[in-house]
Order: C-alpha cells, then structure tokens, then sequence
C-alpha cells in the first residue's frame, strides 16, 4: 500500500492537477472575499457573509494596520481588495502562474502575520491563512515534469 501512494506522488500528472486545484482553491477565496466586500454574497446579515460592504470591510483593515492613518485604511482596503481580483483571476486564467502564486503567497503571509500580531494566532489559524498562503507558495514553486 505504501509504495503504490509513494508511486501516485511521483506521477506528473497527478501533480500537475493537484496544482491545478490548489489554484481554483486559491482564486476561488479570492474572489470570494471580494465579492463579500462588494455585497454580492448579500448584506451582513447574511448567513457565511462577513462584510457585505467596503465601509464593513475598512474596520478589518484598520485592525490589520494600526499604524496608518485613517484616512487611508479605504485606499489600503480598496487596493488589497483589486490585487486580489487580480490575482483570483490570473489564477484561473493561467498566465505567469508562477508569479501569481508567488504574490498569492506573499499577500497571503502578510495577512496572517498581521492577524497574528494585532489579532492573535486564533483568526488566522480558524480562517486557514496560514495553509492558503503555503498552498500558494507550493504553487509557485514546486517543479512541474512533462510526462
């Protein structure tokens, strides 16, 4: 039994869709998250919606960046919100899925790591921010074989 899941793990082609999942994964919390900012999951009384609007969101990214001043936690929330269509959509695509997955990963780490500093460690391990992010880096990184 073991050296039939060790062979499943040396096939390329298995590989190969193993990633192709972790990115529709990643791209599908992407774009989910901006779709709760932007309300369409519904509005915040919704079961499983937890913005339902930017001004909701802004709170979360005031938390995330205690440092910065008020007056800029919308442009921060808006940017983070565009990098991440971006990226949801570049990951579906396929285009520099490398790079892609590389900045998934970078965002991705940042956003635990402030989590864990302004929020604590349970948040971002409930919310497997943690696990995307190195599901993202796998991406990013491990080598693909013709086959």
């Amino acid at each position: 039994m073991d050296s039939r899941i060790a062979k499943l793990g040396q096939s390329p082609r298995l590989v190969e869709w193993t990633l192709r999942f972790a990115r529709l994964a990643l791209a599908a919390a992407f774009l989910s998250a901006v779709a709760d900012r932007l309300g369409l999951w519904g509005p915040l009384e919704t079961p499983g919606v937890d913005w339902g609007s930017m001004p909701r969101f802004y709170a979360d990214v005031a938390a995330l960046n205690p440092w910065l001043p008020e007056a800029m936690i919308p442009a921060l929330a808006w940017f983070v919100t565009i990098v991440e269509a971006i990226l949801g959509v570049l990951l579906i695509t396929g285009p520099y899925v490398r790079a892609s997955a590389f900045a998934s990963g970078v965002l991705l780490l940042a956003f635990a790591i402030a989590m864990t500093l302004f929020l604590g460690p349970k948040l971002p391990l409930n919310y497997s921010v943690f696990t995307a992010a190195a599901c993202a880096f796998l991406v990013a990184f491990v080598p693909r074989k013709a086959g």
